[in-house]
């Protein structure tokens, strides 16, 4: 597991003042660099030609259009939504190889790990994605807190397991991000999410290091961007990110997969 496990304070200024452009264009030269940076090194995670998968809940889903057309027909900015999905492949397509890269989404909002297995083959395995990047976990202690789920730490870490072996069966050359779950104290958001939380948190780190997968540390991300903006800022709900908090995520995320 690899991890960019803090951000320099100059380093989050810099990515912060990238926030404020709310979009795909202010991370331009950043994965430019990054994508660079990445093919300098022997066995870059994204390669010329990669097709690259988002998967996840709402936070991952950002609105986007589920139509046949804009869902199954790569680099579509409807089929992306507005999230941090869309601004993580706009780099990515912008960059030096973008022009041979497939970027899909298939985020739904309200899922929990049991509901990414059960449309698994055809949102992710039928893909065949090079890099599959996930981001899953505020559901299950949501849904479980307003009582519309009785899950728990040990159910999400089994079924995100099972999930895992699954795809690496059917896809052993997959690269995996698993991105850390994540809330900010706001909203939604009280104490009684606690300490329950950051078992999820947990548990999604030991998946990362069991399967050799990237992990991307946005609780760390967003614990350190309260110090310069408060959580409204970043997440009005304290779950769903703003488009400041989502261009965080974005270029965190090309962080994490340059270093691979």
């Amino acid at each position: 597991m690899k991890s960019t496990s803090s951000l320099p304070r100059r380093s989050f200024l810099q990515t912060s003042l990238t926030a404020g452009t709310a979009g795909a264009v202010g991370l331009l030269t950043g994965s430019q660099n990054s994508v660079q940076a990445a093919e300098s090194k022997a066995e870059p995670v994204i390669k010329p030609g990669s097709t690259i998968l988002f998967q996840g809940d709402s936070i991952t889903d950002a609105g986007r259009k589920k139509d046949k057309e804009n869902q199954d027909t790569p680099n579509m900015q409807p089929g992306f939504g507005g999230g941090y999905a869309w601004m993580t492949a706009a780099a990515l397509l912008t960059g030096p190889e973008g022009d041979t890269l497939k970027t899909y989404n298939r985020g739904i909002s309200g899922n929990k790990v049991y509901q990414l297995a059960d449309r698994w083959q055809a949102d992710c395995l039928d893909l065949k994605p090079d890099v599959l990047s996930i981001l899953i976990g505020v559901n299950d202690i949501w849904h479980y807190l307003n009582g519309k789920y009785d899950g728990t730490v040990e159910k999400y870490e089994a079924d995100y397991r099972a999930l895992l072996a699954r795809t690496k069966e059917a896809l052993p050359k997959v690269k995996l991000v698993i991105c850390e779950p994540f809330v900010l104290k706001t909203g939604a958001v009280t104490d009684k999410w606690f300490p329950m939380f950051d078992g999820f948190r947990e548990a999604s780190a030991r998946l990362a290091q069991e399967n050799n997968a990237i992990f991307v540390p946005f609780q760390t991300m967003f614990d350190e961007a309260v110090k310069y903006a408060p959580p409204s800022h970043w997440a009005g709900d304290g779950v769903h990110p703003s488009s400041h908090g989502a261009s965080l995520m974005a270029s965190a995320w090309l962080r994490a997969v340059q270093a691979g």
